[in-house]
């Protein structure tokens, strides 16, 4: 699933507004030096960048502009309560992994049991196939933390249907994730950080370059 989508499953991710975002950016390398000058001129209790031309931050405006996901929709929050994770992935996923840790999956478990669709699988299949392209792009790409082996079901929840989903304030959640992984890191505990940091690349070059 780290490849483009088939064009099998483009009208679900287009109807769940993640095919533009599925299609750009991933597999980018990083410039590892860019980001830590970035983050070292990161001051969060302002959250903006204090260079030398003066202050400056990453907006909901670039988030839209770069990757296409909705800012201005329902606000996504990551609390949720739900104690039967089995049920919901058997629902959603026809197949219920063999291990969920407080709500996590393995993302090795997904690409396990979903394979790229064919020409030959139904519809349940590409569905249930695209549920677990999102989730892999939601942790691998949009929203990595320092445990990329495991996504929360949370996420999920979500897509149970996708014109429902294309409501959500992915764009939004996905910022943030990214302005609390800059906060965090200027821990002296905390040495590696998590976020959409080809985001915080692309914005950078197209900010300064041009």
């Amino acid at each position: 699933m780290s490849s483009l989508p088939s064009p099998l499953i483009e009208n679900y991710l287009r109807e769940a507004g993640f095919w533009h975002v599925a299609t750009i950016g991933r597999g980018c390398k990083l410039d590892l030096k860019l980001i830590s000058a970035l983050v070292e001129r990161w001051r969060p209790k302002t959250r903006t960048f204090h260079l030398s031309r003066g202050e400056c931050t990453i907006t909901l405006e670039d988030m839209q502009l770069q990757l296409g996901l909705p800012v201005d929709a329902s606000t996504l929050t990551e609390f949720v309560q739900f104690s039967d994770w089995g049920a919901i992935c058997y629902d959603l996923f026809g197949d219920i992994p063999d291990n969920i840790y407080e709500g996590r999956i393995e993302m090795g478990w997904l690409r396990d049991t979903f394979p790229e669709s064919g020409n030959d699988s139904t519809e349940v299949e590409r569905i249930q196939y695209v549920r677990a392209y999102i989730l892999e792009m939601i942790r691998g790409y949009l929203m990595p933390n320092l445990s990329r082996n495991l996504v929360h079901l949370r996420w999920l929840l979500k897509l149970v249907d996708f014109r429902v989903a294309n409501e959500f304030s992915w764009g939004s959640a996905m910022l943030a994730t990214l302005y609390w992984e800059m906060c965090g890191v200027m821990s002296p505990t905390k040495a590696k950080i998590g976020g959409c940091l080809s985001l915080l690349q692309s914005w950078a070059r197209f900010r300064f370059l041009f």
